[in-house]
């Protein structure tokens, strides 16, 4: 069944899928929930609502649910906002086997709060997407008003799905273009096709056995034990696939020259996929229920690509008919996406580091169908696409031994990986799987250099490797996940990681060490610890809101994870201005609490804060969040001077809370804006209102100026004065960077 959940009190509804899921004539169901699981993780919902960024206009509807071999559930479910889709703003819910909450995980930086009423048109929306796509038009749907939160913070936009040719003639394209619902300026824009830019003798991995279907004295290449899988023949056409058919059950002769040996490599591909992730994850099939793959050969005339388009692999036969792309690494690939999308509501986006960990993974299980298959003629070898020369120079296309290899992909994330082709910003990953499973410096596949001054990794082997990948797929990874992610630091690739590697093997185990180890190795840095002596830090309650001129407490408690029981002494990190934080007593034995105490001065400005509470004791420092809203003083302005970071294309807001005002906003309220930062061309700046309205103050204008430094006029009479008012500034391009310094908003 499908389950739809609204935290208690809100009428229960139906929800619909994700942005980027294919379409629905072509993706195949997730597997049926039970509904004892659902249930469980419902009242876990419910009962943690925090711990989603759960909003009063939020709705859930389950996508899918599983339990591990230890009984516990997860539980992924997807949100709706005021009846608009969320893309970004999936989750995760798991459950102990006796159905007690066990954790979450989650995109969303904080809760929704946003207008859904648009200001540029659905026809506007839809004729810019038009515009977008290069190639052949063959229609463009309807604009879709959503709610885009693949940042971790929402903003209203419009989805157009523009179909057709691109301009090769031969590749079916599907643009996803995305939009400012506000602005009408390009978000982004991703396709729904995802490319590789008896017995049978096939092209590349020699003699092998395959599946097939008898019916009187006629074979067909139909997998009877895979779902029905099928391999045909698109008689390097585009349109019609015709099933493969023999009179003796022997399919090909190993070259080009009998037009059954790629179909050959084809079926052999689909059923090695299926039986790598039955066998090895306990996955069945690609889809999760059991259905097979159609795969389709012979595609186009010198086609030179292969892809998956969310129900069936198509291939190519390459540069002059003669190179089928039909390998085992690039059919295991491209069926690794269909795995993907069907675990993770919609995939990981297909943008940034999202779409690198996408790439990654396929990457990354694709070389796992390799040395799973084990043949001979085509051995295991953490290469990408080596056998099908796309390139026409014998080189591989990706290389996860030194992603830097191919002249394009980082080995080592850095701040502009998130800024690159998908299949760029895949390396990172791709070398921490290879670090993880083989180790660095010399190996018997290539070199794989270390990153900075980061120490040599030791390889944990890749049968615990891809375990511990696909745990982390499976159980934790959301749609938005990055390799650092400041919006939401616990939605990392890296935390995620640690999480499986220590549901498989123990906190602090080998493996758990390994994984850190292969991170860094990659730039990819954290602080987890794994001490002797260790404790974790609570907050209760984790959110206080104090007036000018008072104060309020809260409860840090302390408990043991591991060792003897040590002295903690509590700390802050920085303090907004006119904010003082004390303990009492100043500091406890591990297992003991304290009192704090958060004092907001007369002058204090206001705003929401998220303060960093540090306990730390001779082995290890841990750390807690407490959220502190300092309300505005009576009246109806208010300033909030707490630098906040803009780095590239990341959203950043700050906050100030006015209270008292008894005056309706004037039509001509004032905004005063002070932001450094270098070509202010790169920013849109809003002002966001008590009610989610939205009002665009900066929309990417002034070029290669520096510095904001201005007072807007807005007419905010229709907006009630009292709550939180945000600044809400966009990094939308590459390169430049700086920070809010201060904003004043006088009502």
């Amino acid at each position: 069944m499908r389950s739809a959940l609204a935290l208690a009190g809100i009428t229960m509804l139906a929800s619909s899928g994700l942005v980027v899921t294919a379409t629905s004539a072509s993706a195949a169901p997730p597997p049926t929930p039970g509904p004892a699981l659902v249930t469980a993780a419902d009242a876990a919902l419910k009962a943690n609502a925090r711990t989603v960024k759960a909003s009063t206009k939020d709705r859930y509807a389950v996508h899918s649910s599983k339990r591990d071999a230890n009984g516990g559930g997860v539980v992924r479910y997807s949100r709706t906002y005021d009846g608009l889709r969320v893309h970004g703003g999936d989750f995760v819910i798991r459950t102990e086997a006796d159905g007690d909450f066990a954790g979450s995980s989650v995109g969303l930086a904080a809760p929704l709060s946003l207008g859904t009423t648009p200001k540029v048109s659905a026809e506007r929306a839809r004729k810019a997407a038009t515009a977008e796509f290069s190639g052949k038009i063959t229609g463009t749907g309807p604009a879709e008003l959503f709610v885009d939160a693949s940042s971790g913070t929402g903003r209203l936009a419009w989805e157009t799905v523009v179909a057709g040719w691109a301009p090769d003639g031969q590749t079916p394209s599907k643009l996803h273009v995305i939009s400012d619902a506000l602005t009408g300026s390009l978000i982004g824009s991703y396709d729904e096709v995802e490319s590789v830019v008896g017995t049978g003798n096939s092209v590349y991995a020699g003699p092998v056995v395959v599946d097939t279907t008898q019916s009187g004295s006629t074979y067909s290449l139909v997998d009877p034990t895979r779902g029905s899988g099928r391999t045909c023949d698109m008689n390097n056409g585009t349109s019609t696939c015709t099933t493969f058919t023999d009179a003796d059950n022997v399919w090909g002769n190993g070259t080009v020259s009998d037009r059954q040996s790629a179909a050959v490599d084809a079926h052999f591909g689909a059923a090695k996929t299926f039986d790598y992730f039955k066998n090895v994850h306990g996955r069945n099939g690609i889809f999760g229920n059991g259905t097979g793959v159609p795969s389709r050969v012979h595609y186009g005339n010198a086609y030179v690509n292969a892809f998956w388009d969310g129900a069936q692999m198509t291939y190519g036969d390459g540069a002059g008919n003669t190179k089928p792309l039909v390998s085992l690494d690039v059919a295991g690939h491209e069926m690794s996406h269909g795995v993907t999308a069907n675990v993770v509501p919609g995939g990981l986006t297909y943008s940034g580091e999202s779409g690198g960990l996408n790439e990654a993974t396929s990457d990354i299980f694709g070389n796992m169908v390799e040395f799973y298959a084990n043949t001979t003629a085509d051995p295991g070898d953490y290469e990408v696409g080596e056998k099908i020369d796309i390139r026409g120079t014998g080189v591989p296309l990706r290389y996860m031994y030194n992603p830097t290899l191919d002249g394009s992909s980082h080995g080592c994330w850095s701040t502009s990986t998130n800024s690159i082709d998908v299949h760029y910003s895949s390396g990172p990953a791709n070398h921490f799987f290879f670090n993880l499973a083989v180790g660095t410096g010399a190996t018997p596949y290539g070199n794989s250099p270390l990153c900075g001054s980061a120490p040599p990794v030791t390889g944990i082997g890749r049968e615990k490797a891809e375990k511990i990948w696909f745990r982390a797929l499976d159980v934790y990874f959301v749609s938005n996940t990055r390799y650092v992610n400041t919006a939401q630091p616990t939605n990392t690739a890296r935390l995620h990681t640690l999480s499986a590697a220590t549901d498989l093997y123990g906190l602090c185990s080998t493996e758990y060490k390994a994984v850190q180890a292969a991170w860094t190795a990659v730039n990819v840095v954290g602080s987890e610890s794994c001490a002797d002596n260790d404790f974790s830090v609570s907050v209760a309650p984790a959110t206080v809101t104090v007036d000018p001129g008072t104060s309020a407490t809260a409860t840090v408690g302390t408990t043991v994870v591991r060792g003897t029981a040590e002295q903690v002494t509590f700390s802050t990190g920085p303090l907004p201005a006119g904010v003082t934080v004390s303990f009492n007593p100043p500091s406890v034995t591990a297992g003991g609490s304290t009192t704090l105490t958060v004092s907001a001065s007369a002058t204090a400005g206001s705003g929401s804060f998220a303060i960093t509470v540090v306990g730390t004791s001779p082995s290890v420092a841990r750390t807690t969040t407490l959220s502190l809203t300092v309300n505005g003083l009576p009246g109806c302005s208010g300033t909030n001077g707490t630098d906040v970071p803009i780095a590239d294309n990341t959203t950043v807001e700050s906050t100030i809370v006015i209270s008292g005002c008894a005056a309706t906003p004037s039509t001509a309220s004032k905004v005063e804006v002070h932001i450094v930062h270098t070509y202010i061309g790169d920013l849109v700046v809003s002002l966001v209102a008590p009610d989610g309205s939205t009002y665009v103050l900066h929309n990417r204008t002034g070029s290669s100026t520096d510095n904001i430094d201005q007072i807007y006029t807005v007419n905010l009479s229709t907006e009630a004065a009292n709550g939180s008012w945000r600044l809400r500034v966009q990094d939308a391009a590459s390169l430049d960077t700086g920070y809010l310094n201060s904003w004043t908003l006088t009502l």
